[in-house]
């Protein structure tokens, strides 16, 4: 058999079309899924990184302010009323 004719049989046999010849085919669900989890691992980190930034920016001074509230109450310079009054304005 000449190679013509070796060419012209393989090319029937695989229909034309290369489909990687039966190459990794039955491995595209992995990649698609992990693909997929890298998509959702990123969109995630995303948003912890801009909730984290943002409680930095509010928290250190209300934090604070919260303890001197927190001590004034236990002191008894605060009723509880006004302690509660104050804490809504804060919160």
């Amino acid at each position: 058999m000449g190679t013509t004719a070796i060419f012209a049989q393989r090319l029937a046999d695989n229909d034309g079309w290369g489909h990687m010849d039966g190459w990794g085919g039955g491995w595209m669900w992995l990649w698609g899924t992990l693909m997929m989890f890298s998509w959702v691992a990123i969109i995630a980190a995303a948003i912890w990184l801009v909730t984290r930034a943002r409680d930095r920016t509010v928290s250190p001074g209300s934090a604070r302010a919260r303890e001197i509230l927190d001590e004034r109450y236990a002191r008894g310079e605060l009723t509880t009323d006004e302690y509660r009054e104050r804490l809504d304005h804060l919160g």
